[in-house]
């Protein structure tokens, strides 16, 4: 316990435990919407690329509006923003659950984007600011990150229960009475945070740092699913334009919204790379996991989810476990390790196919939810220790916004990879079709499964046989690039951290 520091009470316990929910419930909302794809698919008739965007839209927006939002927390008050936000994502929520379209549903996700942007940062700033002890910091840091690896696991069992005896926009309505708690309750046990001299809010900035993520985006989404076409090249190259004039921007300002200083820190700089690529990698890959238990292998979605559970107590344990050893062992080596098990996870879930068996999938995904749980738990805290406590509200910005956009990246490039060789392998397979239906069964395995059904029986199922094989294909390839990338960014992390100890002082709003 470092001398001086004085130590959180029941307040900031209960407080943690408000704080928890609006980190579960984003993460939740994020995994809860792969298993009503295929109920979407039916009732709305969405292309694959709609069906993508659906997906994607959410997370999109929320990391490109998260800096913004977290330098407003700072200056109007964190709890502010937070009960700001509740709000927004109850009104968000209930215009999705009822959206008549695809692109209705589509908009309807980017709003709930944008009201997710204004939770996030004050979640992760609040903790910095109520618990100063660093052991204390650290476990209730490595609660809120299994709070946020768990709740990605925890969707699709919640998806599952709700689409057995519900309609598809059930998934959406169960945020409302969890936000409702939090407003009830944030008011009682959150105390108030804000910058004491916070400066003028940079409106430009913000829309700098909007228009420089989603052309960016937008662009490697079209490069991964098209290849070097105008379009994509245009996106990348706008969007790293606005970028630079993003950053030009910050270093001229007094009072910048994003403080540049804090990536010259190799803790900084290195637990935000290791926790964006980390979580890049599970929700790509958790993208084609919801469909493979649904369409591939036919189960119920309330079925479905409970395999992915033993995922969330992974990711609990993985969490707590490295702050209990932070105490002893550096931050370096237990985020190398955590890479380390999740990349041979994802070994395990590149060898799946058709037939495999279930207690191989879950092998897989506990080795998945132990090392996500680690890294994230222990990249959290280095890069909130390394900000000052008045700039808490923008380094949780920060990391929030790289992590959010790496999984939406994840599921932008991993998704589109994995559809490609879908794609390739279904037209490589596949009884000959009519031309409609032909493209609709090769975009999309829900677009399969719903031409097979029109079919004769013997027909659709050979139908079905070469797009179940073409997708477990695409996945396989995906878990693939996953484990390199794990695997690759567990040598780096271990390396450029082993000198590294958790509570490093700091200067000037950096550790040294």
């Amino acid at each position: 316990m470092t001398q001086g520091a004085a130590t959180a009470g029941r307040r900031e316990w209960l407080g943690l435990a408000v704080l928890v929910l609006p980190v579960l419930l984003i993460s939740v909302t994020v995994t809860v919407l792969y298993f009503a794809l295929p109920f979407l698919s039916a009732d709305l008739a969405p292309t694959g690329s709609q069906l993508l965007w659906i997906v994607d839209i959410y997370a999109f927006l929320l990391a490109g509006l998260l800096i913004p939002m977290g330098t407003l927390g700072d200056r109007i008050g964190r709890r502010r923003l937070l009960l700001i936000g509740a709000t927004a994502f109850c009104v968000t929520s209930a215009v999705a659950a009822y959206a008549p379209s695809a692109e209705l549903l589509v908009v309807a996700r980017a709003l709930q984007g944008a009201a997710a942007a204004s939770l996030m940062p004050p979640t992760l700033a609040l903790i910095r600011n109520m618990f100063h002890d660093p052991g204390q910091r650290r476990m209730a840091i490595a609660v809120w990150a299994a709070g946020f690896a768990g709740g990605s696991v925890l969707g699709p069992i919640v998806g599952g229960w709700l689409l057995e005896r519900f309609w598809w926009g059930s998934v959406f309505l169960i945020n409302v009475p969890v936000m409702v708690l939090l407003l009830l309750l944030g008011p009682i046990v959150l105390p108030e945070y804000r910058d004491p001299r916070p400066g003028r809010f940079d409106l430009l900035s913000a829309l700098l740092s909007l228009a420089a993520l989603l052309p960016t985006v937008y662009g490697i989404k079209q490069f991964a699913a098209d290849g070097f076409e105008l379009q994509a090249m245009t996106g990348v190259i706008v969007g790293l334009a606005f970028g630079v004039v993003f950053l030009r921007r910050q270093r001229l300002l007094p009072d910048p919204m994003l403080d540049l200083r804090l990536f010259s820190s190799r803790p900084f700089s290195m637990s935000l790379i290791t926790s964006t690529l980390a979580i890049f990698a599970l929700v790509g890959l958790f993208y084609f996991i919801a469909q493979y238990l649904q369409m591939v292998l036919g189960l119920r979605p309330f079925t479905a989810g409970l395999l992915t559970l033993p995922a969330a107590g992974a990711a609990l344990a993985g969490s707590v476990l490295a702050a209990v050893i932070a105490k002893w062992a550096r931050p370096g080596f237990i985020m190398g390790g955590g890479m380390a098990l999740a990349a041979g996870g994802f070994v395990v879930m590149s060898l799946i196919d058709v037939d495999s068996e279930r207690w191989f999938l879950v092998s897989g995904l506990l080795l998945l939810g132990s090392g996500i749980g680690a890294v994230q738990a222990v990249a959290s805290d280095m890069i909130v220790a390394a900000a000052p406590p008045e700039r808490a509200g923008s380094a949780s910005a920060v990391m929030e916004a790289a992590t959010e956009l790496g999984g939406a990246l994840g599921i932008a490039i991993l998704g589109s990879v994995g559809l490609s060789v879908y794609g390739e392998r279904f037209v490589a397979s596949a009884p000959a079709l009519p031309p409609e239906d032909a493209e609709a069964a090769r975009e999309t395995l829900g677009g399969a499964l719903g031409v097979a059904a029109r079919m004769p029986e013997q027909a659709g199922a050979a139908l079905l046989d070469a797009a179940r094989s073409a997708f477990t294909g695409g996945m396989q390839v995906a878990a693939v690039l996953g484990a390199v990338i794990m695997a690759l960014t567990a040598v780096l992390a271990t390396i450029l951290l082993r000198s590294v100890r958790v509570d490093t002082p700091q200067v000037d709003g950096r550790t040294e």
